[in-house]
């Protein structure tokens, strides 16, 4: 007997505000960050979505200068409930100078009722901001600047060691994003696109970060010869035992469910109804029992398709109208699939 497909529930996001990422934590706690005209804002709701906080802005007064425009990259939570976010902003576009460019970071504790002071991390011209939480108090922070690069916190996003290389031998490509998470064994999961050749495959990069030693495998398999940067978008996201990944070749939707060390599962690629547009979201979410919800944004309108624990469809695709590029979702504590619109 099938269990009865999970439900998927949509939430209007708080001031008409664009939904950027949303996460859960050990109790259930739905996170969700939100940019608006006003600046980023954040929300939590302990009722599986049904109501939500009072907004708190991510950027502190001092931090904030006429023009200067900040929005929300990435976010990442603890099994405890605290909140680590990353933002990029248009200094670029207001000449600034290229020190005050960069991935910037702020956390807020649980009971906390601010955020912390705005930190910049790297302190040069960069993109692709992603976060990721292990165990101990790790924060990692990957971001692009022609080569893939972290920096990495050991006490919950206090202080940052200096920038490392993860490898010499990945090449992404720079106007991408990057998508990072860690799996249940430690290492460091990074979805990024190769540039190598004009060949514009997904790849997983595996970072074992007490030994230093990455490993990559390819998960796309339709290919992209492409003599420029699409400016895409993809999601990396844990699964029961392993890791799910979703992304676009050639303006196509497609994901794949990996085992631990990130080699695609049978049937490997799996084509969604999905399109999309350039840097617009793309999310997975896992549920108990082996199903996965793919989502995207395109055009304002948010997507997705239920899929059964063997990859195969479950129900019709739906969409419903979604201002802004990104796209936010989560398993909620009751089984029900949330996103936000």
């Amino acid at each position: 007997v099938h269990a009865a497909p999970a439900k998927v529930r949509t939430v209007p996001v708080p001031s008409g505000g664009q939904a950027m990422a949303a996460k859960t934590d050990a109790q259930g706690t739905i996170h969700l960050v939100f940019d608006t005209s006003d600046g980023p804002h954040y929300v939590s709701s302990r009722d599986n979505g049904k109501t939500l906080s009072q907004p708190i802005p991510l950027v502190d007064q001092a931090s904030r200068k006429p023009g200067l425009e900040f929005i929300t990259w990435d976010m990442a939570v603890t099994a405890e409930g605290v909140v680590h976010v990353a933002l990029g902003n248009n200094a670029w576009k207001l000449k600034l100078p290229r020190e005050e460019w960069g991935f910037f970071y702020t956390r807020l504790f649980p009971q906390e009722t601010a955020f912390s002071p705005l930190k910049n991390i790297n302190h040069k011209p960069s993109e692709g901001f992603s976060l990721a939480v292990g165990e101990k108090g790790i924060v990692t922070a990957v971001w692009m600047a022609d080569k893939l690069f972290a920096n990495v916190s050991h006490d919950e996003g206090a202080t940052f060691a200096p920038t490392v290389e993860i490898d010499p031998a990945l090449n992404p490509c720079n106007c991408c994003t990057t998508s990072s998470v860690y799996g249940a064994d430690g290492r460091l999961a990074i979805l990024y696109r190769e540039e190598t050749d004009n060949d514009r495959d997904m790849y997983l990069a595996l970072w074992d970060q007490e030994q230093n030693h990455v490993t990559k495998t390819r998960v796309s398999t339709t290919p992209w010869k492409i003599d420029a940067c699409p400016m895409t978008y993809y999601s990396v996201t844990r699964g029961a035992d392993g890791f799910i990944a979703a992304w676009p070749t050639k303006g196509q939707i497609y994901f794949a469910r990996l085992d631990a060390n990130g080699s695609p599962r049978r049937p490997q690629e799996i084509k969604t109804p999905g399109s999309s547009g350039m840097r617009t979201g793309v999310l997975t979410i896992a549920t108990k029992d082996g199903s996965t919800l793919v989502a995207w944004k395109k055009d304002n309108q948010l997507g997705w398709q239920l899929y059964d624990d063997r990859g195969r469809p479950s129900g019709a695709p739906a969409s419903a109208r979604s201002a802004g590029n990104g796209a936010a979702g989560v398993l909620a504590k009751n089984g029900e699939l949330v996103l936000f619109r």
